[in-house]
């Protein structure tokens, strides 16, 4: 099982992070703190399995780094972690979250060069456009998650100010335009190639997530403590996040349809897979940028739909958890029994 973990699972440390810091927006207390303690305890785990998967099947790690529908997956490391920090934040834990930006700082720089380089640009395969997927979104979703995590600690951390709203700055245009370079990509790859049923996986819904946490990074920005990059940038940057979650919310429709199409029409089979934290994800991003973009320009109608939306969001959680254990339980005991199996009948 450790061999076979897919490197995008921190997306379930995505999920139940924002979707903490949504309900803790709301003044939802003993529900947010219940999500934080399954984003820290998901995000211990899958470190702990992902050390081990390192050290003892170098080769799986390889397998995932050079695979174009998959390698994109570890991004989801630097945005969890990001995503706890932001909302460890928001109770006070400024060295927490000031180490797991960091962390995700430091990898975000060295696996955004990696990544793109082994499972794109490094594969002799042409044309590699065929692999473009909804995966790929997630690298713009952890330069944003850097973005948003900087902006959060900026105000609280008084002699890191200057240095906290450069990166900010500095990631949220890296994301930006990375945005609209992976938009480009996976839009030409749906209108060149063969679109297959199975081919829409639940990470397209990365697409909207990354409009969202864009919003939600954005917004954090605006909201910073005046220095001389943030006056350079507010303005550009609010006007600019108000236009993406618009945009995300065009695509939400556009989203579901591809999913009815994918599992109603064609008659794909809905089952557990890790890939759809990718959905959850989205859900709750979207929610929590209409909450901190209302606030932070005052749009109090955005503001109704962040507060509907982060129930939707828990709901979705709330059902995929259950789905997820359901899935686990039912793979470890097919395992278990498979393996007395084989002892039986090596004894006979």
């Amino acid at each position: 099982m450790v061999r076979d973990l897919t490197p995008g699972y921190f997306a379930l440390v995505m999920a139940s992070g924002i979707i903490s810091v949504g309900l803790r927006l709301q003044d939802q207390e003993t529900l947010s703190a219940l999500l934080l303690g399954v984003c820290g305890v998901s995000f211990a785990v899958l470190l702990a399995l992902n050390v081990w998967r390192m050290l003892a099947f170098r080769d799986a790690v390889l397998a995932d780094l050079t695979d174009p529908a998959r390698g994109f997956g570890f991004f989801t490391f630097i945005a969890g972690g990001n995503v706890l920090g932001v909302r460890l934040a928001m109770d006070g834990h400024h060295l927490a979250a000031g180490v797991l930006l960091v962390v995700g700082l430091s990898a975000w720089l060295l696996l955004g060069y990696v990544v793109p380089w082994t499972s794109v640009l490094g594969r002799a395969e042409r044309p590699v456009l065929t692999k473009a997927n909804g995966t790929w979104f997630i690298w713009v979703v952890a330069a944003q998650s850097v973005a948003a995590s900087s902006a959060t600690l900026q105000p609280a951390l008084p002699v890191l100010r200057d240095a906290l709203a450069v990166v900010a700055a500095f990631a949220w245009s890296v994301g930006l335009v990375l945005y609209a370079a992976v938009g480009i990509m996976v839009s030409a790859r749906l209108l060149l190639y063969e679109l297959r049923p199975t081919d829409l996986t639940p990470p397209y819904w990365v697409a909207m997530g990354a409009g969202a946490i864009t919003v939600l990074a954005g917004a954090s920005i605006v909201e910073m403590v005046d220095t001389p990059m943030v006056e350079a940038v507010r303005g550009l940057v609010a006007g600019v996040s108000v236009s993406i979650w618009l945009f995300g919310s065009w695509l939400i429709p556009v989203l579901v349809a591809a999913g009815w199409w994918r599992h109603h029409t064609h008659r794909v089979p809905l089952t557990y897979e890790p890939s759809q934290w990718s959905i959850v994800f989205p859900l709750g991003m979207y929610a929590v940028a209409a909450t901190y973009l209302s606030r932070a320009d005052d749009l109090p109608l955005v503001g109704v739909v962040g507060e509907v939306g982060v129930w939707v969001a828990f709901t979705v959680w709330a059902t995929l958890l259950v789905a997820m254990l359901l899935s686990v339980y039912r793979e470890a005991t097919a395992r278990e029994g498979a393996v007395s199996g084989r002892s039986d009948v090596s004894t006979y």
